[in-house]
C-alpha cells in the first residue's frame, strides 16, 4: 500500500507512514488467499462475501479455472476487471441490494452437486452485505440501526443476525450439497467462526434465548416515540419466541472446512516488526481492545503519557481490537475518530506524543475517513480555531473536529478488513 495515503497535517513522519502501510500489506486479501490455497480437484466454484471479496475471489480465479463464481461486496471500482459477476450490498445496515445478494447466493450454492467444491472467500461486512431475513427487511434494518447506536458489540449484533437470517449461522452451507472450503479474513476479536460475517458456513452455537437476552440487555425498558422502533422490536421478539424460529435440518458439517487466513494479530505483528526496522522500540499491547471508544481513548492516552515519561524514544505501542460508540448526539464520526477525540485533552501539552487510530478497512463508521491523529498540540490548535474538544465529543462529532484540523486519515477503502489498530508513539524529532 502507498504509505502516502495516510498523510495528515500532523502525520508526516515517513517512518510512521511505513509502519501503517506494513500493517495493511500483511493482511492483503489476495496474498492471504494465495498463501492458503488448498489442493482442489473436479469442478470448483467461488463465492466471495464481504468487503474484501473481489480481491480474494480474483486470487482464487487466477489459481483455478472456476466453473462459476459470484462476489458480494460493498465497493466495486471501475478499474476492476473481475471475470465474475459482482453484486453490491448495503453496509452497515442491509438494504434491498443486500436482500438481492442473499437470494442470489442461495440460488448459486443450491445449484451445486455433491461432487463439486465450493470455495467461500469470507471477510468482514458480509453480515450486512448479504441477507435473507426471516423477518421483514425494514424490521431488520431498524434493529441493526438501534443496536449500532446503542453501543452493542459486533458479536452481540451477529448473534441476533444468525437467528433472523437463512444464510447466516451455517445457512449457506446447509443450502448446498457441495464440499465447502471457506477462507476467512477475520474482523472479529478472537476469530470466532460463528461471528465473522455471522458464520455463513459455520453452525450456530447460540440459541434463541441468547438472542432474547441481548434484546433485553439493550432494550429492556426501552421507550421511544417512534412507532417504527416499537414495531421492529416487537417483530424480532415475536419471531425469537417461537412464532417462526428457524427450523434447522441436520447437516453434515464434516464436509465444511473453515480456515482463518488473516486477522488483527497478523497486522499488528507486521506493524511491530516494521517499527523495529525503523529504529523504534515496539510492542503489542493487546489485540482485544473493546468497550466504549471514548473510554478506550482516554485510557490509551493516559498510557501514552505514562510511557513518554519513562521510555526511550522513539517507541511505538500497538493496540488492536474494536470499540463501540453509544450515540449521545447527532454528530458525524466513527469509533476510531471518537477514540482519538477522547484522547485530545488527555494529551494536551505532552511533547513528542502521537496517537493514531485507524480502521483497517479504510472506513470508520459512515464516513470517508479511516480514523484520526492526535498530538500534544491538537487541543491548542483546536482552541485557536474555536473548537472545544469536549463539546464535539459530547455530540459524537469527531469527524468535523479533525476535519477542521486536517488530521482525518483519508486513506480510502483498503480492500482488507481486520478490525482497528491504535498506535501510541513517542517520537524524537
Amino acid at each position: 500500500m502507498d504509505a502516502a495515503r495516510f498523510l495528515t497535517h500532523s502525520l508526516r513522519d515517513p517512518r510512521l507512514l511505513r509502519i501503517l502501510a506494513a500493517a495493511l500489506d500483511a493482511v492483503d486479501p489476495a496474498e492471504a488467499v494465495r498463501r492458503h490455497l488448498p489442493g482442489l480437484n473436479g469442478k470448483v466454484y467461488g463465492l466471495g462475501i464481504g468487503k474484501a471479496s473481489i480481491p480474494m475471489l480474483t486470487a482464487l480465479a487466477e489459481a483455478y479455472p472456476l466453473s462459476g463464481a459470484l462476489a458480494i461486496s460493498k465497493h466495486a471500482s471501475r478499474l476492476d476487471r473481475s471475470p465474475f459477476p459482482v453484486l453490491l450490498g448495503g453496509h452497515p445496515v442491509p438494504n434491498l441490494d443486500s436482500l438481492r445478494a442473499g437470494e442470489a447466493a442461495l440460488q448459486f450454492v443450491s445449484a451445486l452437486r455433491s461432487d463439486d467444491t465450493l470455495v467461500c472467500l469470507i471477510s468482514g461486512g458480509g453480515s450486512a452485505l448479504m441477507t435473507a431475513p426471516c423477518i421483514p427487511l425494514e424490521d431488520l434494518q431498524t434493529l441493526t440501526s438501534l443496536l449500532l447506536s446503542s453501543g452493542a458489540r459486533i458479536d452481540e449484533i451477529n448473534t441476533l443476525r444468525r437467528h433472523l437470517d437463512r444464510v447466516k449461522g451455517g445457512g449457506l452451507a446447509r443450502a448446498t450439497q457441495a464440499r465447502v472450503i471457506s477462507l476467512i479474513l477475520s474482523d472479529v476479536i478472537g476469530n470466532p467462526l460463528e461471528a465473522i460475517a455471522s458464520g455463513p458456513t459455520f453452525p450456530n452455537p447460540t440459541t434463541a434465548e441468547d438472542a432474547l437476552k441481548i434484546l433485553e440487555k439493550y432494550f429492556s425498558g426501552f421507550t421511544t416515540d417512534t412507532q417504527r422502533h416499537t414495531e421492529a422490536l416487537n417483530s424480532v421478539t415475536h419471531w425469537l419466541r417461537g412464532a417462526g424460529r428457524l427450523e434447522l435440518a441436520n447437516h453434515d458439517f464434516s464436509r465444511v472446512q473453515n480456515i482463518i487466513i488473516g486477522d488483527n494479530k497478523l497486522a499488528a505483528q507486521a506493524a511491530m516488526e516494521q517499527a523495529r526496522r525503523e529504529g523504534f522500540g515496539a510492542e503489542i499491547l493487546t489485540n482485544e481492545l473493546q468497550g466504549e471508544a471514548r473510554e478506550a481513548g482516554r485510557m490509551l492516552a493516559q498510557r501514552l503519557k505514562d510511557e513518554i515519561s519513562k521510555r526511550n524514544r522513539p517507541f511505538c505501542l500497538i493496540a488492536g481490537g474494536e470499540t463501540t460508540v453509544t450515540l449521545r448526539g447527532n454528530g458525524k464520526g466513527g469509533r476510531n475518530q471518537e477514540l482519538a477525540l477522547a484522547a485530545v485533552e488527555e494529551l494536551q501539552g505532552v511533547e513528542s506524543a502521537m496517537l493514531i487510530a485507524l480502521a483497517t478497512d479504510g472506513e470508520d463508521g459512515p464516513t470517508d475517513a479511516a480514523g484520526a491523529v492526535v498530538t500534544g498540540e491538537t487541543c491548542q490548535r483546536g482552541e485557536r480555531l474555536g473548537l472545544d474538544a469536549a463539546g464535539y465529543l459530547s455530540r459524537n462529532d469527531a469527524y468535523r473536529y479533525f476535519e477542521a484540523l486536517g488530521d482525518l486519515i483519508r486513506s480510502g477503502p483498503s480492500g482488507t478488513n481486520v478490525n482497528d489498530l491504535v498506535f501510541l508513539c513517542g517520537i524524537m524529532k
